[in-house]
């Protein structure tokens, strides 16, 4: 096993679902539905590039939408989005990823590129399956020193 890069860059997830501000709520819950996701990125175009203005998760519709009744087809992602997202730029390390997501109180980030333009989504869950494969690799390390010393002190005994 060689080490990998911990940049962001190399285990977000490219394909963003994402939305502009005036879709409707109900709209958005569809798409959710539909992507099999429980958050959208909300962007605004520019020059044929997206760049993210907010966060709609599902968690926002229950507690902003359903809770009070409100008619899902007449508020819309802009009206209820989280604004001002908190960002991973790609070239981020995965504990400054981890540090922001805790600062922020988030469990996703948009991944944006140099210029501020979505690249990508990274999760906790993203991290959770990086650290168990970085925690697979020490217990490989110990195995491998375990049957080396034991190589080594059966020949010496010989």
């Amino acid at each position: 096993m060689r080490a990998r890069s911990s940049s962001v860059a190399d285990y977000c997830v490219r394909d963003v679902v994402t939305v502009d501000r005036d879709m409707p709520i109900a709209a958005c819950a569809k798409l959710m539905h539909d992507e099999h996701v429980g958050s959208l990125v909300v962007v605004d175009a520019k020059g044929g590039r997206r760049f993210p203005v907010g966060m709609l998760t599902d968690r926002d519709i229950a507690i902003e939408v359903v809770a009070f009744g409100v008619a899902a087809d007449v508020l819309t992602a802009g009206e209820i989005m989280s604004g001002n997202p908190a960002i991973a730029r790609e070239g981020d390390d995965l504990l400054a990823v981890l540090a922001t997501m805790r600062e922020r109180g988030v469990r996703r980030l948009p991944v944006v590129d140099a210029d501020g333009a979505l690249a990508g989504i990274v999760s906790a869950d993203n991290l959770w399956e990086v650290l168990a494969e970085e925690v697979d690799g020490l217990v490989r390390v110990m195995r491998a020193e375990q049957t080396r010393e034991r190589a080594t002190r059966g020949a010496e005994a010989g």
